[in-house]
């Protein structure tokens, strides 16, 4: 079921963290695993199965176009097709062509609209 999907939560804001953590987990009642940086987030999709990836763009270490990259290069066919949704203040004036190209399926725009975030979470998870 929709319920019980896994869903990774990549953002360096501990705030905006809380927030998703809060919306999804408790409202929608997903499972969340949430992590700072683009570093964590290979090392949590190398360790486990997500059905959704929340990616926020501009991260340390690793930023959320590299993450997105790495992940569509990784030799296990579940891990490099799940589902990714950029989260973005649009700091690098990306379009959505671009956003595509490097397999990003979906963005939602900073500030978050969190029904458009679940609306846009809930149709990945229906593909």
């Amino acid at each position: 079921t929709i319920m019980s999907k896994k869903i990774l939560i990549a953002e360096d804001s501990s705030v905006l963290q809380n927030l998703m953590k809060k919306i999804l987990g408790q409202t929608s009642g997903f499972e969340i695993t949430a992590v700072k940086n683009g570093v964590e987030v290979m090392t949590s999709v190398q360790e486990h199965d997500f059905d959704v990836i929340l990616l926020d763009i501009n991260m340390p270490k690793l930023n959320g176009i590299d993450c997105a990259k790495q992940i569509r290069a990784l030799d296990n066919e579940a891990k490099k097709n799940v589902p990714i949704i950029a989260i973005t203040g649009n700091a690098m004036n990306m379009t959505e062509a671009e956003f595509k190209a490097v397999g990003i399926n979906e963005f939602v725009p900073k500030p978050i609209n969190f029904d458009a975030l679940i609306a846009v979470v809930t149709k990945c998870l229906k593909k």
